[in-house]
């Protein structure tokens, strides 16, 4: 491998003004997190990070630089000293090392970060993709529409050479726009909004709500495994869960309320205990993986009728999103095997078979007012239990032969 540094660029960062430097403390600790245990040597530059690969494994720096949110892409790099006699070698190397003998077409894009070069752009670039002809015979010049790009960098006394961009998560670091409270379900839309919502800054906890024995131990369990993936993408390596105990309102309104407006009434008792969960932890919103359109409560007069109980922002990153770019993302991010696993939560358990997707506020108010609900949901809110999940971490529900509820006790304790 000719590769000697990795080229990190930063993306919008670089046009936050005032607040530039704040954005970039958070980024730079976030990745110093991230490589944490690397022997690798890092230059932070106001638009630009150089890391130096060394000995380590390439393939484990570049996995952990997509964890960071803020960096916007990056390029394998041959860092070389600015004498054009030394670049054209160098170029040369890069040019044989990624195509080979195939027989494509390039281009020289020479940039002079160092005004102080004694040669222009466009005559770095003629020297070089002269030398490289005269070596590589499989090689054509195409200026307009070239198969392969030569990147050259001059600053100060060093020439960095790349040739590809490749895009990493973007966004802005982890906790700089606050934190938000992730409506988590075992499912493959939650645990994608959760990721996006931190990729745009938005430190992120979550709420799951359990129906043990209503809905399955591995139900739970999934949601557990969910957060150990999306903790890679927090500013920590920790995310936390707050595992409502949902049972006993999940019974209730299925004995008082029609069956067409279970889970709009579910929906609504969900949002009721997630806005209060997070003023209790300082969240600034509520975050969930709803599309629109996509089931019966996710239309817009659902979501109307459901967001009525709550003045608190409702931030949906997948709103517009299509299904088959949901399991993309799912995929890219790592969570979709999981995701996919046959446990299922209190909102899919037992669905209505004709459910409203146009349910009326004056009706549904009218089904909740046969029991008071509000003093189910303050014991509820009361008996929350909170785990923290780490990367690292090895929870297993299941252990030991106790209930769900007895085994989030002890690991919230």
């Amino acid at each position: 491998m000719v590769y000697n540094q990795i080229l990190v660029r930063m993306g919008d960062l670089t046009l936050k003004g005032k607040n530039q430097g704040q954005f970039l403390r958070r980024l730079y600790n976030l990745i110093d997190l991230k490589l944490k245990g690397l022997n690798v040597a890092k230059e932070y530059r106001h638009d630009r990070i150089f890391i130096t690969i060394g000995d380590e494994n390439l393939d484990e720096i570049i996995k952990r630089l997509n964890y960071v949110s803020g960096l916007s892409s990056y390029s394998l790099v041959l860092k070389c000293s600015n004498d054009i006699e030394d670049i054209k070698v160098n170029s040369l190397k890069l040019m044989e090392e990624k195509v080979g003998t195939n027989e494509v077409t390039f281009k020289v894009d020479t940039k002079r970060a160092n005004k102080e070069y004694p040669m222009e752009s466009l005559e770095v670039s003629k020297h070089v993709s002269g030398y490289v002809l005269s070596h590589m015979q499989n090689l054509k010049v195409d200026v307009h529409h070239p198969e392969v790009t030569l990147h050259l960098e001059l600053r100060g006394d060093s020439c960095y050479l790349f040739n590809d961009q490749i895009r990493l998560l973007g966004g802005f670091p982890v906790g700089v726009a606050g934190k938000g409270l992730l409506m988590l379900s075992g499912g493959i839309d939650s645990p994608v909004a959760g990721i996006l919502a931190m990729k745009q800054g938005i430190e992120v906890e979550c709420i799951h709500f359990e129906s043990t024995p209503l809905t399955s131990i591995e139900s739970a369990q999934k949601v557990v495994d969910l957060a150990k993936i999306m903790a890679r993408y927090s500013k920590d390596d920790t995310i936390k869960i707050h595992m409502v105990p949902f049972k006993e309102i999940h019974m209730k309104l299925l004995e008082v309320i029609p069956e067409s407006y279970h889970i709009t009434v579910m929906r609504r008792m969900m949002y009721k205990i997630a806005t209060e969960i997070a003023k209790l932890n300082d969240c600034l919103c509520i975050i969930n993986g709803e599309s629109v359109g996509q089931v019966a409560s996710q239309t817009l007069q659902s979501m109307n009728t459901i967001n009525s109980v709550t003045n608190m922002p409702i931030v949906r990153p997948l709103a517009t999103t299509d299904k088959v770019d949901i399991i993309s993302y799912s995929n890219k991010f790592g969570t979709f095997d999981i995701s996919i696993k046959p446990f299922e939560d209190c909102c899919t358990v037992y669905v209505p078979k004709a459910p409203s997707t146009a349910p009326k506020l004056d009706k549904v108010e009218r089904f909740e007012s046969v029991f008071d609900f509000d003093s189910l949901i303050e014991e509820t809110v009361k008996n929350t239990n909170t785990i923290t999940i780490s990367t690292d971490s090895d929870i297993d529900l299941a252990m030991h032969g106790l209930e769900v509820r007895e085994v989030l006790k002890e690991l919230s304790k």
